[in-house]
């Protein structure tokens, strides 16, 4: 079984995006269910909505879940399996103040050491906590640090080796009796049955604590870890909040399709048999351990390229619908100015020019008045041929001084794609095109 296990404390990442769209297909792949654990814990960060609008995302993207769990249900069991801990002595009750916890950080500062724990309230027992309890005396739960390295391998980085120091005695169980995010994760992922775990490198030094947890808690299934690498922006940083082109919903209202931003996704540290693909392709080719180890760079640019490709290749009538309309006439005419059009917010510009009320504000304002009133009385003329001699007959104009106004009256614009393509594609609609 393969999860995605996004926080509802923002926008959706394209990392993220990726992270879902490679577990959904390797789920598809091996045959087992792929299902969306909502790490809602964190109650301070989380932002109300956000959870809807990740199933939304994840909905558009044709990314199918067999089962939706929200993290904070479990709770209880997170707790009980923290205490169970704690009675085989695995765990300790930890009662150090914050002000204790930042000098120690401090003195590993000023020595310019790694922090660890102390290890002071290891040895505390259940009389101390009952003392504790009843001098209402805060006191986390931390996990002792492990006995010997944690050994492990990944799917795309290779070998981790992980000493106990750098594991160290963390808290699993807060002092308010919520999980960390460690401590909820492998617990969650023990009791869904999850054995293989695909997610971004951000998450490699949580691994070793996670397997830790699970061994300390006699979890004996094998689970394979895979971690993706970084997104970077142009700057050669990880791509943050600050990247517009970080947030999915940003690329989505923006214009790029979601089969474009898979197909660029997957593209991201993969060699696929050809540039231009849909998901349900991408099954057929996709390996997981192929998969590149180097940071990838987001190209915005690229991301138009492909997102030109799939706009011509979509449906016309579907292409339609995006902007409104059930006929597929309005696709086709869309597709007239892909090659100067990167996006549907763009491509809706130029439809809405063509319908919207015209301006008579030019050097041509005469020759479009008179080609208004000839249009609009002029009878269903089959071909462009056709309308344009009529036109030429009704109207003594030509060249410059016919086109020029002509293509003003059709589309708003002095530039665009030639009238004998576009004219069959809006014959239907003149008298409202030209009124």
């Amino acid at each position: 079984m393969l999860r995605f296990a996004p926080s509802p404390t923002g926008d959706m990442h394209i990392g993220n995006l990726r992270v879902a769209i490679i577990n959904y297909i390797v789920a598809m792949q091996r045959g087992v269910e792929f299902i969306v654990r909502i790490e809602d814990t964190d109650k301070e960060r989380n932002i109300e909505g956000k959870d809807g609008e990740i199933l939304q995302i994840l909905e558009k993207f044709a990314l199918p879940h067999s089962q939706l769990f929200y993290q904070s249900a479990n709770l209880h069991i997170h707790q009980t399996m923290a205490i169970r801990l704690l009675e085989e002595k695995k765990a300790f009750a930890c009662d150090c103040t914050q002000d204790e916890l930042e000098n120690e950080r401090q003195k590993a500062k000023d020595t310019k050491t790694a922090y660890r724990y102390s290890g002071k309230c290891e040895d505390k027992t259940s009389v101390d906590i009952e003392k504790m309890k009843a001098d209402n005396k805060p006191f986390v739960i931390r996990l002792k640090k492990p006995t010997q390295n944690i050994i492990y391998n990944d799917l795309i980085k290779g070998s981790f080796e992980t000493a106990p120091n750098e594991v160290d005695s963390f808290v699993i169980l807060r002092a308010d009796g919520t999980p960390t995010y460690n401590f909820a994760c492998a617990c969650d992922d023990m009791t869904s049955g999850v054995d293989m775990i695909i997610r971004g490198e951000d998450h490699i030094s949580n691994t070793p604590k996670q397997i830790h947890i699970k061994n300390q808690l006699g979890y004996t299934q094998e689970t394979i870890y895979a971690h993706l690498p970084i997104i970077l922006n142009n700057e050669n940083k990880k791509m943050s909040k600050r990247d517009d082109a970080s947030s999915v919903k940003w690329l989505l209202e923006n214009g790029f399709l979601p089969d474009a931003i898979i197909n660029y996704l997957l593209l991201l540290g993969n060699n696929p048999p050809r540039e231009i693909f849909t998901l349900p392709e991408a099954k057929e080719w996709f390996d997981l351990e192929k998969t590149g180890k180097s940071p990838a760079k987001f190209d915005i640019d690229k991301l138009k390229f492909i997102n030109r490709e799939h706009l011509k290749i979509m449906d016309d009538k579907k292409l339609s619908m995006l902007f409104g309309f059930s006929d597929a006439g309005i696709g086709k005419i869309a597709k007239l100015y892909i090659n100067e059009c990167s996006t549907t917010n763009k491509l809706d510009i130029k439809i809405k020019s063509i319908f919207a009320p015209k301006s008579f504000e030019n050097e041509y304002k005469n020759e479009m008045i008179l080609l208004q009133n000839i249009i609009n009385n002029a009878p269903m003329l089959k071909t462009y041929d056709e309308f344009k001699n009529y036109i030429m007959q009704n109207s003594d104009l030509k060249g410059k001084m016919l086109f020029k106004p002509l293509r003003l009256l059709l589309t708003n614009e002095e530039n665009g794609p030639e009238l004998s393509e576009l004219y069959p594609l809006i014959k239907s609609y003149l008298l409202e095109i030209v009124s």
